[in-house]
């Protein structure tokens, strides 16, 4: 028999008006949608006519198409203890995330050939709340492996244009831009991938050598001044140069911070290039002049910068069709001593400390918190568009994912915008506990997750069984979904 999902402030996700409606959701038993009832009368109509396995009935929370995260670091097999995939999953259906895709990196091996994809989706079959696909690595010397890890199932392909550190830096090396653009022309040759997307880390090593004030490496200027807005400026350039001569395919932009690149990519866009960009939730909500001495829990690549910055950035988000698309979280946590956050003379310091936001679970709260705070019109149907709608279209998955309609997979994220909590280790499900919200006071919570018709969250009762899908994306718009079993 169907369910029946009822709310009095459904968003459909149908246009970019921020109108809710008051009325209920069908879903058969494969978890498809199969009906939407647009009114209290066609929901009472509906129960005296027909008999429901179940009914849930959400009250006046908001029940919305579930979250799509396309920029995630989930770095098991190899780093389970910096993040694996129970513990990521979990993270995810608590901020009301239904779907995420896996960075290439950090993992070990990290997927820059089928036999590493395979690894992975091996790995995570029967551990996933929530349904996973992959990015396929891009690095220098795996050309041969570009049209097999598309043709396997991966959503795109993933490079970096300035290495990590070490030992990440040894198994995923960055390329450069004749690297990339020997891969481009290599794929371009093959008419059945011609929309197989190239995500990109866009920093470009500076033009000239810079040396950190190793007397103070506890204060976050210092971090700063190693990553100024020139090297995300320069990549974004060089980006420009390779969207344009490359039309047909899409290249996008991960985790810009710097609102200077902005102008560069609407003007490619204006000369014919396919480019898109994602920036992320520390950079609309956190600012490099509240970054503590020792705080290297707000470490990130690109970094955190200044808060004049934020302002272009937000303005961007919020323009339908402008520079920024969407919004990843680029959730990449790791253990406490790489941190640099246990006791001892490495305690604190930023310039050895490993990068990356331990953000996924709060994702949700943090940029609609932000936005308040600062005053910018952020609607849920902003929300939609930045978080759920554009990163399924990038990832192949708006056939099926982003919309509540029939048809589509039953993915919803049920949540309150008006509640608000308080950040504590206590409350995340992430492998590490450390994160630059913490003690935070945020609006928007999570009370309910679900993945095709099934809960995976609920606020007071925790989590169901691990039921979430390996995506894998074919060709084109299909899509093919293996369950984990």
């Amino acid at each position: 028999m169907d369910l029946l999902f009822l709310s009095r402030r459904i968003f459909l996700g149908e246009d970019s008006q921020n109108s809710l409606i008051h009325g209920g959701i069908i879903v058969d038993t494969e978890g498809i949608i199969r009906k939407v009832l647009r009114s209290p009368q066609e929901v009472n109509t509906y129960l005296y006519n027909t008999e429901s396995e179940s009914v849930y009935d959400f009250g006046d929370l908001v029940l919305m198409p579930g979250l799509i995260d396309p920029n995630v670091h989930i770095n098991e097999p190899g780093r389970k203890d910096w993040e694996g995939f129970v513990t990521a999953t979990k993270a995810a259906a608590a901020g009301g995330y239904t779907a995420i895709i896996d960075r290439p990196t950090n993992a070990t091996p990290p997927t820059v050939s089928v036999a590493g994809l395979k690894a992975k989706t091996s790995t995570a079959r029967g551990k996933i709340y929530v349904d996973v696909g992959f990015w396929g690595g891009l690095v220098p010397g795996n050309g041969d492996q570009l049209a097999p890890l598309l043709n396997a199932g991966v959503m795109g392909l993933q490079c970096t244009l300035y290495g990590s550190a070490s030992p990440v830096s040894e198994e995923f090396p960055a390329v450069n831009e004749a690297q990339l653009e020997e891969a481009l022309s290599r794929l371009d040759k093959d008419q059945d991938e011609g929309e197989a997307v190239i995500a990109v880390h866009a920093e470009l090593p500076p033009s000239i050598e810079i040396h950190p004030n190793e007397e103070a490496p506890r204060e976050y200027g210092t971090f700063l001044a190693t990553r100024p807005p020139d090297m995300e400026i320069s990549a974004t350039q060089m980006l420009c140069r390779l969207a344009c001569r490359h039309p047909r395919r899409c290249i996008h932009i991960q985790n810009a911070s710097s609102g200077d690149c902005l102008p560069l990519v609407e003007e490619c866009r204006r000369q014919g290039g396919n480019l898109t960009l994602d920036t992320c939730p520390h950079y609309l909500a956190l600012a490099a002049e509240d970054v503590p001495e020792c705080g290297t829990e707000f470490k990130t690549w690109p970094p955190i910068r200044e808060r004049r910055n934020q302002e272009k950035l937000w303005k961007e988000a919020l323009k339908l069709g402008g520079a920024i698309r969407m919004i990843g979280s680029d959730h990449s946590p790791a253990t406490p001593g790489a941190r640099a956050l246990t006791c001892g003379r490495g305690r604190g310091n930023f310039l050895k400390a490993w990068p990356g936001i331990n953000s996924l679970q709060l994702s949700l709260p943090v940029v609609w918190t932000a936005a308040n705070q600062r005053g910018f019109p952020l609607t849920i149907a902003d929300i939609h568009r930045l978080m759920c709608q554009e990163p399924a279209r990038l990832c192949g998955l708006s056939a099926s994912k982003g919309r509540i309609a029939e048809g589509y997979d039953a993915d919803f994220c049920v949540w309150s915008p008006e509640e608000e909590f308080t950040v504590g280790p206590e409350l995340l499900y992430t492998a590490t506990k450390a994160t630059p919200y913490t003690g935070q006071r945020l609006r928007g919570v999570v009370h309910a997750t679900v993945v095709r018709g099934l809960h995976v969250y609920q606020q007071f009762e925790g989590f169901g069984q691990p039921l979430g899908k390996v995506l894998l994306r074919r060709s084109g718009r299909k899509l093919v979904k293996f369950v984990s079993m």
